[in-house]
């Protein structure tokens, strides 16, 4: 029986979590919601607020993916920090 959360559901609505559950979910979400790659993304929740670092394939993922963190609930603010990552096919 997997219980991994790997999937957002709406089960995770809870806007009292702690801040490793509320940057846990906030990944979840934007992987759920926007299909951006997130295995380069890292979150940092502290109350509300929430940072994202990391990089991204694409300059449009940089906007889908603080938009998607912007709203969760539970989160009050975004610091979006992300980059998009060098393109390792150039010469």
């Amino acid at each position: 029986m997997a219980t991994d959360k790997s999937f957002y559901s709406h089960r995770d609505d809870d806007p009292h979590l702690t801040d490793d559950d509320l940057a846990e979910k906030v990944l979840r979400f934007i992987r759920y919601a926007t299909f951006v790659d997130t295995s380069g993304i890292s979150v940092m929740a502290l109350g509300g607020m929430v940072v994202l670092s990391g990089n991204v394939a694409e300059e449009a993922d940089i906007a889908c993916a603080g938009e998607a963190a912007a709203s969760v609930i539970g989160v009050t603010s975004v610091e979006n920090r992300l980059t998009v990552r060098p393109d390792e096919t150039a010469d």
